[in-house]
């Protein structure tokens, strides 16, 4: 039988939160607001499955482009290509330059 190659495929460590980590969701990281052109980091939250974007995209910087319902237009670099996928804000993060350029 053929090896299944599903949507979470490989993602056993990537979908998994350390034991203190466990619990609800805080109410800040739902309500965060972003704004188009804002920069954001996306991180998958693994225990929110609605809005979450493919593995793919963890870790990856985009722009808010614009507001989708409760979810957000966000256009991330993949190599050569600029894509445009649909995030819920409890897998966003706001992008903080001041962090990245310290030496």
């Amino acid at each position: 039988m053929p090896k299944s190659q599903g949507y979470k495929n490989k993602t056993r460590k990537l979908l998994s939160k350390k034991p203190r980590e466990h619990g609800k969701l805080g109410l800040s990281k739902i309500l965060q607001r972003y704004e188009p052109g804002d920069k954001v980091v996306i991180t998958i939250d693994p225990s929110v499955h609605k809005g979450m974007p493919h593995r793919r995209y963890q870790g990856r910087v985009g722009v808010i482009k614009s507001k989708r319902g409760r979810a957000y237009a966000v256009d991330v670099t993949l190599e050569d290509a600029v894509k445009e996928i649909i995030v819920r804000p409890e897998h966003l993060k706001m992008f903080e330059e001041e962090k990245m350029n310290v030496q």
